[in-house]
């Protein structure tokens, strides 16, 4: 029987941590999931993804998605596995980004669990996957796409809205009303200036707010992060290195792209080879092309980025770029170093001082591409130590999340300010200065609330 007190919002996750994206909404009897992401980083904070959820997977009713990123997706399969029956909903970009991200989850899952018996390092014998990719595929018939800006009926009295987010292909802003309160999700947002997207919508007259933190402590940096890639190709060309660039592969890697491909339109980087070795980077670019109305770009911008650019789909193929030497540049996934094609790559090149590695984006804490930011001289890739003597440079400016000015900035263009803004989604110390922020310059009511604590919406606190 389900729970008929009054409604109330409980955090799950993307508490006290950049990852887990899990929000419960409970109305009228209803249970609605907002967002379903896998905890990645810390193993104290991994170890959340083999935690039962304090309620019953059959107990929910629907599962709505912010955007496809694993982090706030890439626990769905274990959730139907677990007993969820209800429909997943996302928009039409995200749905088809999830057909590329679970099953590719769920792979690495097993190989993650295979390798675990190799070492015996699993507690279970044989190790057991998070979940397997036969069962993401089996999540997949849950999906429900849906267009932004359509309302959605969710039960007695809740509606749920879509709305542009920028960041990446499909991405969504939720806005829910139920039980009589207005409910505003921001997912993740992207940038006004993003080279890419669109910026994100608005936000309106809202009762309670949950916004991310990803940046909420600090500022992009000014310099033209496009300028910084030549330059540093350049460099790195002249010496005859690989340049290896480790970038999410979904839209951190069309950027990536996009801005090789201006610069080489300019004459501004030498004309050296340039591989996209991920298959599902090269997929999701297609997937951008057939979504044109999300983003900024020409198709002859498009265009002239395949052209830039040697599609590296099989393993084999990956393999021997790790024979073929400099000068040359590899976009590769994971974009923060935590599987991966990229790790061949680096296991190959990181040893020379003559090639470099660019982190593309924001490091979560505990993963190898934030030990490596920090100034690690070695990481541990498949069981052995790789020294790193290659250049290694974090280029935060390519990151598709809005900075604490833009976050900020957003939150101005609403007519009325919230009973209560709840932060999430940062590391402890990004989520508590955007909340000094928001209540020093907004004046706002705004905290950060404990992981798995349940907060009523009638009265938030």
């Amino acid at each position: 029987m389900k729970s008929k007190h009054p409604a109330r919002l409980r955090f799950l996750g993307a508490t006290d941590t950049v990852t887990g994206s899990r929000y419960l909404l409970e109305s009228g009897g209803t249970r609605i999931l907002i967002d379903c992401g896998l905890f990645q980083g810390y193993k104290r904070i991994r170890d959340r993804n083999r935690a039962p959820l304090p309620v019953a997977a059959a107990s929910i009713d629907a599962v709505l998605l912010t955007h496809a990123h694993l982090d706030h997706t890439g626990y769905v399969p274990a959730l139907v596995r677990d007993g969820f029956a209800g429909p997943v909903y996302a928009t039409h970009g995200t749905s088809e980004l999830c057909k590329l991200l679970l099953p590719d989850s769920g792979h690495l899952q097993e190989e993650e669990a295979r390798y675990a018996d190799h070492r015996g390092s699993s507690i279970h014998a044989p190790a057991l996957p998070l979940y397997t990719a036969a069962d993401a595929v089996k999540s997949l018939n849950s999906f429900r796409p849906q267009d932004f800006d359509t309302p959605l009926v969710l039960g007695e009295g809740i509606e749920a809205t879509f709305l542009p987010a920028g960041h990446i292909l499909g991405a969504a802003q939720i806005h829910l009303n139920a039980g009589g309160n207005s409910l505003h999700f921001t997912g993740d947002l992207g940038r006004a200036d993003d080279p890419l997207m669109f910026p994100p919508r608005d936000l309106e007259a809202v009762d309670v707010l949950v916004t991310e933190s990803t940046y909420g402590n600090r500022i992009h940096p000014p310099e033209n992060p496009e300028q910084q890639l030549g330059d540093v190709v350049r460099r790195v060309a002249k010496r005859g290195g690989v340049i290896m660039i480790a970038a999410f592969a979904v839209g951190r890697a069309e950027t990536m792209m996009l801005h090789l491909s201006r610069l080489r339109h300019k004459g501004l980087i030498p004309d050296i080879p340039v591989y996209l070795n991920s298959p599902m980077a090269i997929d999701a670019s297609y997937m951008y092309q057939q979504h044109r109305d999300e983003h900024r770009l020409r198709p002859e911008e498009f265009k002239a980025m395949y052209q830039l650019a040697t599609m590296t789909r099989t393993a084999d193929n990956s393999k021997l770029l790790n024979l073929r030497g400099g000068p040359m540049i590899i976009i590769s996934a994971s974009g923060m170093l935590t599987g991966g094609r990229i790790l061949h790559h680096i296991e190959a090149y990181g040893p020379d001082p003559k090639n470099a590695l660019i982190l593309s984006g924001y490091q979560a804490g505990g993963t190898r591409g934030a030990a490596l930011a920090a100034g690690a001289e070695e990481l541990r890739i498949y069981g052995q130590d790789v020294p790193i003597r290659a250049e290694v440079l974090q280029m935060e400016g390519f990151s598709a999340h809005a900075d604490a000015d833009g976050i900020i900035g957003w939150m101005r263009t609403a007519t009325r300010a919230p009973r209560m803004t709840y932060i999430t989604h940062g590391e402890p110390d990004a989520s508590d200065a955007l909340r000094a922020r928001i209540k020093r310059e907004l004046g706002w009511s705004a905290r950060v609330p404990e992981y798995l604590e349940a907060v009523p919406l009638d009265n938030p606190h």
